[in-house]
């Protein structure tokens, strides 16, 4: 078997419950596989890292690494009109986001991030002034 490198800012990895990893195009939900995705993402704004919108991943963790710059991670609040929990990452940081918690990334300059989670049932819901 050749080994080659493989680009993780244009591809993700994909680890498969049978213990298999595979270079895969990146995925926003799963296929219902039970795949694990690795994904690193060089981001300039906030549109980049969908800061209008809400992110969760019922079905598992997400460990979200900010590898360079800095972010913050944002916490939707349990009860309306709550405020939201922010958690700041620096450079060589990580985060661990709960199972089924809404959550979503401002950058505060230029990074690289990592994110690492199953993605079988995630949902994107647009922010508004609401929650």
């Amino acid at each position: 078997m050749t080994s080659t490198p493989i680009d993780l800012f244009a591809s993700a990895l994909h680890f498969g419950p049978d213990g298999d990893v595979r270079a895969a195009a990146r995925q926003m939900t799963g296929d219902g596989s039970g795949t694990w995705q690795i994904a690193a993402f060089h981001v300039e704004t906030d549109a980049d890292v969908h800061a209008d919108h809400w992110e969760t991943h019922p079905e598992a963790e997400e460990a979200v690494c900010c590898l360079t710059g800095g972010v913050r991670l944002h916490f939707r609040p349990d009860a309306p009109g709550g405020p939201e929990e922010v958690v700041r990452l620096r450079e060589g940081t990580a985060v661990i986001v709960p199972r089924g918690r809404w959550h979503r990334l401002e950058l505060e300059a230029p990074s690289d991030l990592m994110s690492i989670t199953l993605r079988d049932g995630t949902r994107l819901e647009r922010r508004t002034d609401s929650h």
